[in-house]
């Protein structure tokens, strides 16, 4: 082999080398990011279950579970049970069923014991009530009241 030829190998097999780097750069981003997805998916099934159990405190519709936001009130489909809500949610859709018609927040807010004077304490309700209704679960009617879908 002439100086020449082994200069050439050497600038291929570089080549070759570098090309090779930047696949498995990829393939390494791509298994830490799915790796973070499973870490999170594992924290919110943690959590879902603790709260179906009864043993984790209310949560909010969403959370911030290894710094992404974490949908925990999914979008209502065919199937879909109650009990996919979270506890103080499930609470709420037993008042608006009671109920059997449309229901303003402060009434909601009596029957969960809330003071509902205070509308420090009844906006947050009534952003829980927003959301179900975002999500399929109860229905908004432009009066502001809601009721529970069928």
């Amino acid at each position: 082999m002439t100086d020449a030829q082994v200069v050439g190998w050497i600038a291929a097999r570089r080549a070759e080398l570098d090309v090779l780097e930047d696949s498995l750069a990829r393939q390494l981003a791509e298994v830490r990011a799915e790796r973070d997805e499973l870490a999170v998916a594992e924290k919110v099934w943690a959590r879902a279950e603790a709260a179906v159990a009864g043993d984790a405190a209310p949560v909010a519709a969403g959370a911030l579970v290894g710094g992404r936001s974490v949908l925990l009130i999914p979008h209502r489909s065919p199937g879909m049970g109650e009990d996919a809500l979270p506890p103080e949610y499930r609470k709420i859709m037993g008042i608006l069923r009671a109920t059997g018609g449309p229901v303003m927040a402060k009434a909601v807010g009596e029957k969960l014991g809330i003071d509902v004077k205070s509308p420090g304490k009844v906006e947050p309700l009534r952003g829980k009530l927003s959301k179900l209704a975002e999500r399929g679960w109860a229905r908004k009617l432009a009066d502001g009241r809601f009721q529970i879908t069928l």
